[in-house]
């Protein structure tokens, strides 16, 4: 959903608090959005105010989500399910009444107590006393029955007058447990409200058939039938999706990274958004999957940032946007959705809770077109001789820095691409580097790529093979890569980009990827997709290739292989693997690629 301010300030200074209602919940909660006076002009105090009453609209939210309307299927349900459970309890008052044998040995137990405590047989008073127990055991059955004729009597009365009350806390019972929707003063909850009467009106008709010994009874009112329409089962406490999947997310058994988790949590709550937030954990089956998959594959690209679809669920999405007309996600999005989802299910398969992994045999064919290219010379060219290389305007946004101007941009956004260019590393990898992992090994300089660090900033690789020893090319020595590193060192700087940061996911510099696209087409090099700042990384493959390499011979260079790799410590190479090494990234060149600016601005 789009992001608008909770806050909102009146004429006269008093802060509101406020909310947008979700698009399926407008009709019943009869708004499209919700105020409230926070009584006060302090913006801080208005903050503070603020955060339980969009707590308290939000749990309000969720539980209306949760809920449903009524239907033909659920008012079957609820008769037949109150005529079996009244009939039910009753028997079982029926099974704990005193027998005669119960009888006698009151009776027995009465005369005993006579004798030992010497009562006066004369005295009626002390007679009545020592056996009312006697009575009350005697009497229970008969008590028992004629309360069930008062109650029955009573039933009638009130199903021909239209009063409620002997049924209220069972029809209240029932609508919260099927978590429905039902306005207390409509028609529907008097209909229903009739139907339970009815049908307790025929458990106690055959309670007093039994009696007389009579089991053989069955109802005589047409709508006391059991119940063959399906109705949506409730989880238990404990039991829906997103409460079996937190303890998931705390196991965490695959001991993924937290933005990956993260990532999942959103997936599978694009699942829940689809089969309802108050859906069982095993209930997940294929059927629900491939319904969803159908969702997904005309869902669109942002659809949760874009206004038009605001408050709206998914199935709602899919359906505006055919009015709308939106660009719609990708194949590899949908089978990310897929990947999300299955992950879970076969932890739920191993704990459980399924008996199959629904999401098996789920995944779309991969596309076969390449979404990403590497750049051609002539557009390096243009790019590396562009303001943002050379001096812009400013350094805040894509925008200025496509106007030339005297602002310099040193910082990580201006050396992960030119290291990318000689090395192949991903945006992320680089980014990352502490000071310390960049340094000599054997006469040699490296950047040791890994998840390992003294740093405060968590560091992570895309699996334990991107981990590795990459030389320092040579071109970056002339750019000034090395001064860049020396001045971070001398600082007394841990990282060697301090200014790059994680985004909410914890991805590391995906803004910075983000606007770096952005620049691209505000230059004329990129129309849709294609380029992006992964073209550096593709380029290095052609640049291995081109110089003769096969790809099994470099690609533990670009952490893709399965040996010849760093897994932790320092100098663990030999010199003569490492003298390979250098031999390799230096062979990564650029024909006609010209940076000679880019050498002078560093002297």
């Amino acid at each position: 959903m789009p992001q608008i301010s909770y806050l909102k300030k009146r004429d006269g200074g008093v802060y509101y608090a406020q909310i947008a209602v979700p698009a399926d919940l407008q009709s019943i909660i009869g708004a499209k959005m919700k105020e409230r006076s926070l009584r006060t002009k302090d913006h801080r105090e208005a903050k503070r105010r603020m955060i339980p009453v969009i707590a308290e609209w939000k749990r309000m939210f969720e539980e209306l989500s949760a809920r449903r309307v009524l239907t033909d299927a659920d008012r079957a349900h609820a008769t037949w399910q109150h005529y079996t459970g009244a009939l039910e309890r009753y028997e079982q008052t029926r099974q704990a009444m005193p027998s005669e044998a119960d009888i006698d040995a009151a009776m027995e137990a009465t005369i005993e107590r006579v004798q030992r405590e010497k009562i006066d047989i004369g005295d009626r008073l002390a007679v009545l006393a020592a056996s009312l127990e006697v009575m009350a055991v005697k009497d229970r059955r008969k008590f028992d029955e004629n309360s069930r004729r008062v109650k029955l009597a009573e039933l009638r009365r009130h199903l021909a007058t239209g009063e409620a009350a002997l049924i209220e806390d069972e029809l209240e019972d029932y609508i919260q447990r099927n978590k429905l929707i039902i306005d207390p003063l409509s028609p529907e909850r008097g209909d229903l409200a009739r139907r339970m009467m009815r049908a307790e009106i025929e458990a106690l008709e055959r309670t007093l058939e039994r009696d007389r010994g009579d089991y053989s009874g069955a109802p005589k009112d047409p709508i006391v039938t059991p119940a063959t329409g399906k109705v949506r089962e409730t989880a238990a406490p404990g039991e829906s999706i997103m409460e079996v999947f937190a303890i998931y997310e705390r196991e965490n058994p695959n001991n993924i990274k937290a933005d990956t988790l993260a990532q999942a949590r959103r997936d599978v709550g694009i699942f829940v958004d689809y089969v309802g937030s108050n859906c069982p954990v095993h209930r997940i089956d294929k059927k629900a999957v491939r319904e969803w998959k159908a969702l997904l594959l005309k869902y669109p690209v942002k659809a949760t940032e874009t206004k038009a679809f605001e408050g709206m669920k998914l199935a709602q999405i899919v359906k505006h946007n055919a009015t709308v007309g939106k660009p719609t996600i990708s194949t590899n999005t949908v089978n990310r959705y897929l990947s999300g989802l299955g992950a879970f299910c076969g932890w739920l398969v191993a704990h459980g809770y399924l008996d199959i992994n629904p999401v098996t045999d789920m995944f779309l064919a991969k596309k076969k077109d390449k979404v990403v290219f590497p750049f051609k010379v002539d557009q390096m060219n243009a790019l590396f001789k562009s303001p943002f290389f050379t001096g812009c305007q400013g350094d805040e946004s894509p925008r200025l820095w496509s106007k030339p101007g005297n602002v310099l941009i040193r910082d990580h956004r201006y050396w992960v691409p030119l290291v990318m260019l000689y090395s192949g590393a991903r945006p992320g990898e680089i980014a990352q580097l502490a000071v310390s992992d960049v340094r000599q090994e054997h006469e040699h300089w490296v950047m040791h790529i890994t998840d390992e660090g003294d740093g405060d900033d968590d560091k992570s690789v895309k699996n334990e093979k991107s981990m590795r020893l990459v030389p320092v090319h040579k071109e970056l020595v002339k750019l000034g890569f090395l001064d860049y590193h020396a001045d971070m060192k001398e600082t007394g700087e841990g990282r060697l980009f301090p200014l790059a940061e994680r985004n909410s996911r914890g991805q590391m510099i995906a803004d910075f990827s983000r606007d770096f696209g952005r620049y691209l087409t505000k230059l004329g090099l990129k129309n849709g997709r294609g380029l992006s700042l992964y073209s550096f990384r593709h380029g290095v493959f052609d640049a291995y290739r081109r110089a003769g390499y096969l790809d099994e011979q470099f690609n533990f260079m670009l952490g893709h292989a399965s040996g010849n790799k760093v897994t932790g410590g320092y100098g663990v190479l030999p010199q003569g693997m490492l003298k390979q090494r250098v031999e390799l990234v230096n062979a990564v060149a650029y024909p006609g690629l010209d940076l000679a600016h880019l050498h002078a601005a560093c002297n």
